[in-house]
């Protein structure tokens, strides 16, 4: 392991692999370590009775067209997908006797209603349309409609969403619309976040229409035509699949279960040389990870005397490093890089949020009708609901419920809010499976007895740090310029490119290329991983 290598990437999620992919296109010999078993990060799969189905990101936003064009590189766009337009429901508290948001029943302390249509991150563009007044009764309605009497902001003045809802629109705006979708899109409350990271443009939006309502109007005008996202027949594990396809034809390496633990920095300029020190399961894999997965009859007798040894410490000499992986392990390994990556441990970084999602088949045909719409976004108030979110996937893809047939299907709930402990961290997993089977009775009013469940599965996303919340952009700035001080290192991923792939691709495409001009020219090396 004492040859250099010309690419290490550290991080085998989605950012790492397209990164590595720009460079191994021009010749570089690159090896890609990842800690897990598995490629491809959050964008994972698994088959539950039969249906393989996505364990984490099951869509990709489609704006710029980076994505598109990317999967249309790999030969994947006739897989692609468009979502039913039917849209998600909110479940929120019930309104007071009297408005026009009543519960199912007298005595009901919640009520599900759709979510409305024509807004931006729930704010609405027309705060009296009759869907908005579901939500948010006349009284809080009419207080919407202020937001067009009141004073136009200076342009960039605002930095929290929730905020600026706040003061333009009122609470029952922010409580009842804004904060339902933010915690379901970014796992945080909508105070937390950052304007010009979740909504590009809408500050400068709000001084020219005038109110905040007319910002989103215009944004959503601006807006082409169509889903705003799009999904891939089979489920987005196809997405690093093809992508690991491609690094085979360019000889990359990918070594599992091989963990980065720290960087030193030597050479010049031109000639960057990187010593990494990795550790390695005695049961990892030096193939990489096996494209049809785990062996359902589980690890043979060697591999589990593998598992119980010791794991080996060894170094990798690169020329380049690409760190790709989660925010806090990238920035423990930078750490000790010099005084400009000093400085960064010392911002204010949100803390990691921990993720639980599960997923459930179930023999349920009176959800043949789509009670609520393609999911359930879940107030933080609803006093009968745990999870924060619920997606109807065979409601929501027509490829699933074909896959499913009739009667049976795939309903998916997440829990875990950021500041917050994780609700499901002392459940055992018949425990999870009987919460996330009343919570998906009372999200979709249907009753779903134990007997219909089919199969089960709980995901764990941990660590994660959030890119969107209030001085985001002022942290990717210094973490580029600590990058740009040293030379033969990059760093992307989503804490700094920002949430889904449409944020994702295009910064590991800028890492990878800038890594791959600087490389042009070098002697060629073998990789001896």
């Amino acid at each position: 392991m004492t040859t250099p290598i010309d690419v290490l990437v550290i991080g085998a999620g989605v950012a790492g692999l397209v990164a590595a992919r720009e460079c191994a296109q021009v010749g570089l010999r690159v090896t890609i370590i990842e800690a897990t078993d598995a490629v491809g990060g959050p964008v994972a799969g698994h088959v539950l009775d039969g249906l393989s189905l996505d364990s984490g990101a099951e869509s990709f936003a489609v704006r710029g067209g980076t994505v598109a064009s990317f999967i249309e590189d790999l030969g994947l766009t006739d897989q692609v997908v468009a979502p039913n337009v039917a849209g998600a429901w909110l479940h929120l508290p019930a309104l007071k006797p009297g408005s026009p948001v009543q519960s199912h029943s007298e005595g009901d302390a919640s009520v599900s209603v759709p979510l409305p249509k024509a807004g931006v991150l729930g704010i609405p563009g027309s705060p009296l349309a009759d869907d908005v007044r579901r939500v948010i009764g006349w009284k809080g309605s009419l207080r919407a409609y202020l937001d067009r009497l009141m004073p136009v902001l200076t342009i960039g003045r605002e930095h929290s969403l929730g905020d600026l809802v706040k003061k333009r629109m009122g609470q029952r705006v922010l409580d009842r619309l804004v904060e339902p979708v933010a915690s379901g899109v970014y796992t945080t409350s909508a105070v937390d976040l950052e304007i010009d990271v979740v909504a590009p443009g809408l500050n400068r939006a709000l001084t020219t229409a005038g109110s905040l309502s007319g910002a989103v109007s215009a944004l959503r005008s601006g807006a082409p035509a169509g889903s705003n996202v799009g999904g891939l027949l089979g489920g987005m594990a196809s997405l690093p699949a093809a992508i690991v396809a491609a690094l085979e034809h360019h000889n990359v390496t990918i070594v599992t279960g091989t963990t980065a633990r720290s960087l030193a920095h030597s050479g010049t300029d031109n000639e960057p040389t990187w010593a990494v020190t990795v550790t390695r399961r005695a049961d990892a894999d030096p193939a990489g990870p096996d494209p049809a997965g785990p062996d359902p009859a589980g690890p043979t007798p060697a591999r589990q005397d593998a598992a119980q040894a010791e794991p080996t410490t060894d170094t990798v000499t690169a020329r380049y490093v690409i760190v790709a992986t989660q925010g806090a392990q990238a920035l423990r390994l930078v750490n000790s890089l010099g005084a400009q990556f000093d400085a960064l441990a010392e911002l204010d970084w949100p803390a990691p949020t921990a993720v639980t999602l599960t997923s459930l088949v179930l023999d349920a045909p009176a959800l043949d009708v789509h009670p609520r719409g393609t999911g359930v976004l879940v107030s933080i108030d609803a006093p009968d609901v745990t999870a924060k979110a619920l997606t109807h996937v065979t409601a929501k893809w027509a490829w699933v419920a074909e896959a499913a047939g009739p009667g049976r299907h795939v309903v998916r709930l997440s829990y875990g809010r950021a500041g917050a402990p994780n609700p499901t961290d002392d459940l055992t997993d018949d425990e999870l499976q009987a919460l996330a089977l009343h919570d998906a009775s009372t999200l979709l009013g249907v009753p779903l007895p134990a007997s219909c469940v089919r199969a089960f599965a709980r995901t764990e996303w941990r660590d994660a740090l959030s890119p969107a919340t209030l001085g985001a952009p002022e942290r990717t700035r210094l973490v580029r310029e600590a990058v740009a001080a040293t030379p033969g290192l990059e760093i992307t991923g989503a804490w700094l490119a920002g949430t889904g792939l449409a944020s994702v691709i295009p910064h590991a495409l800028q890492a990878g290329d800038r890594i791959r001009h600087a490389a042009l020219g070098l002697t060629i090396t073998a990789p001896d991983l």
